[in-house]
């Protein structure tokens, strides 16, 4: 036929469509995806049964590595040398595999991502695990296919008595389609199995006892169990893994280093190390002086080397959300079920497993009783020979040729043609009494074991009882310790129970600096003493709060935005004296323009403990403490704001307090507590005064009903004056209030509420930077209905205050330097 002849016309589209489908396929199933039976890619399949036809046994002496892929190459995997090496290697890293299939010998890379040396340079055996993989192959187990050039024939999987998809996992990308299936403990998965075969009805949520999730051969921390149940569950799901490390302090320089000792599953050593680095020097990580490695044979050890005073944790913390001493891994249980890939949920993989292995054991069975009862009947043809020996041998020493001695035998004692052969070739020692008694003794047992393979294969118990005991087999043999630890909590993860419980005391500067000084370096001293300084800060900046607190105990940050954060008062930086301390924006993940407002320090979360919170725009919230519980590192809402509103004071109470809020047009409210309503966290809150357009709140402060104290009011043009708390009558809540002062041109409008003591003192700051420190009885107290008495002369016209607090920068009892 001419070649023009032959020609047809097909559409492009229709060509491409059906093309790029074979290719397709062809990666999914020839190249991509593993089995799951077996657990392995052909390339994996083929380098181990490769392998186990060259000789290549646990026992056996090692091989060149070259020579091995060699032989892959040319007979089962025609895809290049590179390909093949590259899967031999990796089989032979402990660091990638659970449970090595392959036991190498010469420089086989490491987690810091080198490469393994040449093929040339490298040799190679079987482990004994994957001895387990390659078991009763020889017993037409599984069926064989053509290989590439149909030269010979390959295992279309292999028998495998190790569940191996989860005890090793798998990776990979194929067309439309990725696999990632995590590694998991050898014990753990045979026990989820042999419950499986008691209790085929199993839930997965059982199987979890059994499996409780992956573990992985750098071990690590997974933490949290929900990514391990959806994975289960669903096939799907998001594990976040995280390094371990451990705090140390080096005696010679008292600073505090953290020690990475394991790393999550995948992760490059020296990349993840050199991203340190990069933080550090960025200042994206603060605290860090030095990072080396000094990991060694025995295993990894990363020492990063922190500065002086410096919290551990909160190092940790920042290098657990930039680094990947924290990653994610995406679990996607993809397998190939009859040659189609399916997303397989935890007990869809046993349960494949355990029907592959039952296909093995009966298809072994089959195997041994059709050999048994071959050589069942040779004995029994052996055994009419020597029944009959004299004539045997008479027919034999009388025949002209070996043939003419089997059609006797065949036709004089009726046996088969391999009955007669097999007498033919028995050897003359046979004839032994000794020997005798042996064939006969053969044919008993090998009668006993036909008997038992052909209950075996008519019992499904039995079948089951195999699989069992095999399974029990290999755990015993090859079980280890769990690496990875599974982290159901976060307060697991913390270091709390590591940091000595003792009193000391917080300092908070007006500009948002923090630190923490032992009780211990405070003595207490007479009245009248000069007090210590308890914190190093600029002219600008002074002490706004000072508590003495456990350092087990919690931290409250709530912010104009209405959201609250946790801290540890051990996670404070602890600094001399004379030190300003950390900035808060170091340690909490506040947004930008995000400023805190309050700090509440908290023991206990006691259900009797409430938090009053007002608002600019004269909103009142009183949540139950206890709402504040569960801390979350980005922080979480104290309260719904309306647009444009923000938190402006925040106080702890037993509920029998009274609320005192005051505006910027001089009007306070005074009312009882017990007339807001406790809500929820995310709850909006309820009126607490009635503003007049134009008003906002500035204060709120929670007082005692038999409270001696007064209220001090401070307004822009620098004019102040106390008035004492029973003149501020209770009112309903809601109500427009009452005049705290008379605000007008000459003093402005009002810029702070503050409940005060004669013995307290205050700051005030002027916008263009004049600052007045007094003595609160240093002002005259006077009624509500006034202007006050000028407290700051302003600068000019321009000039305003701007703020107002009281002061707790000394106190009794810390000592000033060289004391005694």
């Amino acid at each position: 036929m001419p070649p023009d002849e032959r020609l047809g016309q097909i559409a492009i589209e229709d060509e491409m469509r059906s093309s790029y489908l074979d290719y397709a396929m062809s990666v999914i199933v020839g190249r991509a995806l593993p089995d799951v039976r077996d657990g392995l890619k052909p390339v994996h399949r083929r380098i181990l049964h490769g392998m186990n036809e060259m000789g290549l046994a646990a026992n056996r002496p090692y091989r060149k590595s070259a020579k091995i892929v060699g032989e892959i190459m040319g007979n089962y995997h025609p895809h290049g040398d590179s390909a093949i090496y590259d899967t031999l290697v990796r089989m032979a890293q402990n660091f990638n595999m659970r449970y090595m299939l392959v036991d190498g010998q010469g420089n086989y890379g490491s987690m810091d991502g080198d490469a393994a040396a040449a093929m040339r340079y490298t040799e190679a055996r079987l482990t004994k695990l994957a001895e387990e993989l390659l078991a009763d192959i020889e017993k037409e187990t599984v069926d064989f296919g053509p290989n590439y050039d149909e030269s010979r024939v390959e295992p279309l999987v292999l028998p495998s008595r190790v569940p191996n998809l989860l005890v090793n996992g798998a990776g990979g990308i194929a067309v439309g389609y990725a696999t990632n299936i995590p590694t998991h403990n050898l014990g753990e998965v045979i026990e989820g199995l042999l419950l499986l075969l008691e209790n085929p009805e199993v839930t997965i949520a059982q199987l979890m006892k059994k499996i409780p999730g992956p573990d992985f051969p750098t071990a690590g921390f997974i933490y949290g169990t929900s990514g391990i149940k959806d994975a289960y569950e669903t096939g799907r799901g998001l594990l976040t893994v995280r390094a371990k490390v451990a705090i140390e302090t080096d005696e010679r320089t008292d600073r505090e280093r953290l020690i990475i000792t394991e790393i999550p599953y995948q992760v490059n050593k020296s990349k993840l190390i050199e991203k340190i680095a990069d933080l550090a020097q960025e200042d994206r990580v603060t605290g860090i002086s030095d990072i080396r490695d000094e990991s060694d044979r025995e295993g990894v050890r990363v020492v990063i080397e922190l500065k002086r005073n410096e919290i551990p944790l909160v190092v940790l913390n920042n290098l657990y959300k930039h680094s990947q001493l924290q990653t994610t891994f995406g679990v996607n249980m993809l397998a190939l079920v009859n040659n189609r890939p399916e997303v397989l949920n935890l007990k869809r993989i046993l349960e494949a497993f355990v029907e592959h292995r039952r296909e093995v054991v009966v298809r072994r069975t089959a195997y041994d009783l059709r050999k048994a009862e071959e050589r069942a009947h040779i004995l029994e043809g052996l055994k009419i020979a020597l029944d009959n020996l004299d004539a045997v041998i008479a027919l034999i020493r009388r025949s002209q040729s070996p043939d003419v001695a089997r059609t006797g035998l065949m036709q004089q004692f009726r046996l088969s043609e391999i009955q007669a052969n097999a007498i033919l070739e028995m050897r003359l020692q046979r004839l032994t009494q000794l020997e005798r008694d042996k064939l006969v003794e053969e044919y008993r047992e090998v009668l006993k074991t036909i008997e038992y393979l052909r209950s075996v294969l008519g019992s499904e118990a039995l079948v089951r009882k195999i699989i069992r005991d095999e399974l029990t087999e290999i755990k015993e043999k090859y079980q280890d310790e769990r690496r990875t630890k599974i982290v159901k909590e976060e307060a697991e993860l913390t270091l709390e129970d590591l940091i000595a419980e003792e009193e000391v005391v917080v300092t908070i500067s007006h500009a948002g600096y923090i630190k923490r000084n032992a009780v211990t370096l405070y003595r207490a001293q007479r009245r009248g003493g000069k007090g210590k300084i308890a914190m190093g800060i600029k002219e600008e900046d002074f002490v706004e709060t000072l508590f003495t607190a456990s350092t087990h105990d919690s931290l409250l940050f709530f912010t104009d935005a209405g959201k609250v954060y946790w801290l540890k008062v051990h996670e404070i930086p602890e600094a001399s004296r004379a030190a300003k301390g950390k900035a808060l924006v170091n340690l909490l993940a506040l947004s930008k323009d995000e400023k805190v407002t309050a700090t509440l320090p908290v023991k206990e979360y006691r259900a009797d403990r409430f938090v009053i919170m007002g608002t600019k725009q004269g909103v009142i919230k009183k949540t139950e403490l206890s709402a504040y519980s569960n801390p979350r590192q980005g922080g979480i809402i104290a309260l719904s704001l309306d647009a444009g509103d923000k938190l402006i004071g925040v106080d702890l109470t037993d509920g029998q307090r009274e609320i005192l809020l005051g505006t910027k047009q001089g009007i306070t409210i005074r009312f009882k507590e017990e007339d807001v309503r406790a809500m929820g966290r995310t709850a909006h809150g309820v009126r607490g005064i009635t503003l007049e357009p134009g008003d906002e709140v500035i204060g709120m402060e929670t007082i005692t009903p038999d409270s001696t104290t007064a209220i001090l009011t401070v307004t822009e043009g620098g004019y102040g004056k106390r008035t004492p708390v029973n003149e501020y009558r209770v009112q309903g809540r809601g109500g427009k209030g009452i005049i705290s002062v008379k605000t007008t041109e000459r003093n402005g409008p009002a810029v702070g509420f503050l409940q005060v003591r004669d013995e307290d003192e205050i700051m005030l700051m002027a916008a263009q930077g004049k600052v007045l420190r007094c003595k609160v009885d240093d002002i005259r107290e006077i009624g509500r209905n006034t202007q006050g008495v000028r407290l700051l002369d302003m600068d000019g016209d321009e000039d305003r205050v701007v703020a107002v607090v009281r002061l707790v920068e000394r106190e009794e009892g810390v000592p000033e330097e060289g004391e005694s």
